[in-house]
């Protein structure tokens, strides 16, 4: 009878143990403060993204910064990768120092799960120089990965993009 309750103990302990693992890994890794649906934070990254395009279009270098995160990557086409908040400042506000930008962007596809997600999009990029000269066009296809933050709002740690030309 006791190696009959050992094993039978055992094979509750087999069975529970999963169970018991998935319900805490849920628990502990919800925040009700920010509970929240997949929709509205997939809305909150879409207009993340039109705030960074606004800000684009009206050469807000600190703007656009302010939706990374501090110490996020900006990996540019053709450039070493930038890290944190104040070099991508700087990479937009050295573009805007020369040129007139126009963006079209938009997400075509937008991924929560938990406090990560991702944007993929399309964007068409004009730049007029100040100086006179030959315009610049691109489009490009890029990702964003994003990071609730505990304030609630979403901020960047990642945008890549390459150049579809």
């Amino acid at each position: 009878m006791f190696i009959h309750s050992i094993l039978f103990s055992k094979n509750i302990f087999r069975f529970f143990l999963p169970v018991l693992s998935v319900s805490l890994l849920i628990c502990c890794n919800s925040n009700p403060q920010f509970a929240t649906s997949t929709e509205e934070e997939k809305k909150a990254i879409t207009q993340v993204s039109a705030a960074r395009a606004k800000a684009f279009n009206d050469e807000n270098a600190a703007g656009i910064a302010i939706h990374f995160t501090e110490d996020a990557f900006l990996m540019a086409p053709g450039k070493p990768a930038l890290r944190g908040r104040e070099a991508v400042r700087s990479y937009y506000q050295s573009i805007f120092d020369i040129y007139t930008p126009f963006l079209e962007s938009h997400y075509e596809e937008v991924v929560v799960s938990g406090d990560v997600g991702y944007g993929r999009g399309f964007a068409k990029v004009t730049l007029v120089p100040d100086a006179g000269g030959d315009t610049l066009y691109s489009t490009s296809k890029y990702i964003n990965i994003m990071q609730k933050q505990k304030d609630g709002t979403w901020k960047t740690t990642h945008d890549i993009w390459n150049d579809n030309e």
